[in-house]
């Protein structure tokens, strides 16, 4: 990876996916994120990412050793971006509690958002954001990898 790899943020249900199922698709995208991109986080971003990740619901398909890890390393890969408040205050998305992804990518100048949330996915064109699917992405020709 170098510094001119483009910038992507990763909803927390493409990572916990990954994390689930190795060799599905949001593992492949996952993959190619971290390979020839950088990914994206926002304290509340990441804090999202921690919390859901740490749900007992998870306990018998994800080893705590395997959680700590990709939490560690994430954090140490990614592009950790501040949102400005002039950006925080902007609604986008019909759940108010999903705009966080998209304020984390306008704030870092991502031109990508992976969603597996169709309430993010249906959200109306935003100027410099593509915002799309596990396999969107992975068919895309102009995503990274």
């Amino acid at each position: 990876m170098n510094a001119e790899s483009t910038r992507v943020v990763v909803d927390t249900n493409v990572w916990i996916s990954a994390a689930l199922s190795p060799r599905g698709t949001p593992a492949q995208v996952v993959q190619r994120v971290l390979a020839s991109a950088i990914p994206v986080l926002s304290d509340a971003t990441f804090a999202e990412l921690e919390r859901r990740l740490w749900l007992p619901k998870f306990d018998r398909y994800v080893s705590m050793e395997l959680r700590q890890q990709i939490l560690h390393d994430l954090s140490a890969a990614a592009y950790w971006t501040e949102v400005p408040a002039e950006i925080a205050s902007r609604a986008y998305c019909r759940d108010a509690d999903d705009d966080k992804f998209i304020h984390a990518a306008l704030a870092a100048g991502a031109p990508w958002l992976v969603t597996g949330d169709r309430d993010l996915q249906t959200v109306p064109a935003i100027p410099r954001l593509q915002i799309v699917s596990p396999a969107d992405a992975l068919t895309h020709s102009d995503f990274p990898g």
